[in-house]
């Protein structure tokens, strides 16, 4: 059974009670002196982030709000206003569920034979993904979900206890998605990222002529009841799928996947040779 099918508007939203936290936010911040780099530095986010949340162009995580809240002087306003909140900007509408079980996720499978996987993109390679976005975003859209796309990536370091496994094919580093300077810092990074003792990472290499995920991308995560969630994406929305029988065959794919695509060790060898070679 499938949870959701939306079709994707391509656009994050803005919702007024995001809008109205924003106000109290910056009324909190001002009051207490400070500037946003000031927050942003007793928070633990970018100047950017506080930005974009006292704009109402972002839903605020609840680890910003405490560090707001301490920073502000603990008035208990902003989570009084945080239960209004309904929207995450920078997140494609039929993604959102997703996002929220993947941020309490104990272990979280990826395939994907497109591009690198959101997690391990950096803001260069992720600025070239959406600036080919169509019809093309705004400015003020396109710097929401770059934003929201590097904040996804904190769950690698800040769930250190989630297990990652991530399978990419090989043509995608071999693509150059926005040239040279661009892969070869995007290889160091998701060689930083696969070098945490939580994320397992293999290549499918493009010797391999066919595998078990010839059908198109997949992602799963296991929940912390041990309840598991798949998810598959296509041009104009996402599907989040939730029965057993379909989840039981997309494990089956996965497992084959591992056993078809290079080892862990060869893979960080070839990334490497990659590297080198461009």
């Amino acid at each position: 059974m499938a949870w959701d099918h939306e079709a994707h508007d391509g656009e994050p939203d803005c919702s007024d009670s995001l809008r109205t936290f924003g106000a109290v936010v910056q009324a909190l911040r001002e009051h207490a002196g400070l500037s946003r780099e000031d927050l942003a530095a007793l928070v633990g986010y970018s100047k950017h982030t506080v930005a974009s949340v006292e704009l109402g162009r972002r839903m605020a995580y609840p680890d910003f709000i405490e560090g707001t809240e301490a920073a502000t002087g603990n008035t208990g306003a902003l989570k009084r206003a945080a239960r209004y909140l309904s929207r995450q900007p920078g997140l494609a509408s039929w993604f959102r569920k997703w996002a929220l079980l993947e941020r309490e996720a104990i272990s979280l499978y990826t395939y994907e034979s497109r591009l690198v996987p959101g997690l391990l993109q950096t803001e260069a390679y992720a600025r070239v993904l959406f600036s080919e976005r169509l019809p093309p975003l705004t400015d003020e859209q396109l710097e929401s979900q770059i934003s929201a796309r590097l904040e996804r990536q904190r769950l690698l370091t800040e769930r250190a206890s989630t297990s990652y496994s991530f399978i990419v094919e090989e043509h995608v580093f071999l693509r150059q998605t926005g040239g040279a300077d661009t892969t070869r810092e995007l290889i160091d990074h998701v060689l930083e990222c696969i070098a945490l003792r939580n994320v397992q990472f293999q290549v499918m290499p493009m010797a391999r002529g066919g595998h078990a995920g010839m059908d198109g991308p997949i992602r799963l995560l296991e929940t912390p009841a041990n309840k598991w969630f798949g998810y598959l994406e296509g041009q104009r929305g996402g599907l989040l799928v939730a029965d057993p029988k379909e989840i039981s065959t997309l494990h089956m794919r996965y497992a084959k996947l591992r056993t078809q695509a290079l080892t862990p060790e060869d893979s960080v060898r070839l990334l490497e040779q990659l590297r080198g070679a461009i």
